[in-house]
């Protein structure tokens, strides 16, 4: 299993924009085979913040998702982003 999670800082009047503009890429992530999990929203504190969360099978599967995945360019301010892998998932409660 992949995870990406991490976040990015825009400034807080572009922030919301940002999130919006990723709709469509969010809805064709989450529809995509192999994708368990895919969020890019804006953080319920930090008014500049925006909060990435993917989690896909495989890494074949990752790689083929980013081979189709066309999302709106921009430049964040900062970008705190982490691929983390795992080989197995546990109930956490």
């Amino acid at each position: 299993m992949i995870i990406i999670a991490g976040y990015t800082r825009t400034d807080a009047e572009k922030r919301d924009g940002a999130v919006e503009a990723f709709r469509g890429m969010v809805e064709r992530a989450r529809a995509y085979d192999g994708c368990l999990d895919f969020s890019i929203s804006a953080d319920a504190v930090d008014p500049e913040r925006v909060n990435l969360f993917e989690c896909w099978r495989d890494q074949t599967t990752l790689d083929a998702w980013r081979r189709v995945a066309k999302g709106p360019r921009g430049k964040p301010r900062e970008v705190a982003v982490s691929l983390y892998r795992t080989d197995k998932a546990e109930k956490p409660f």
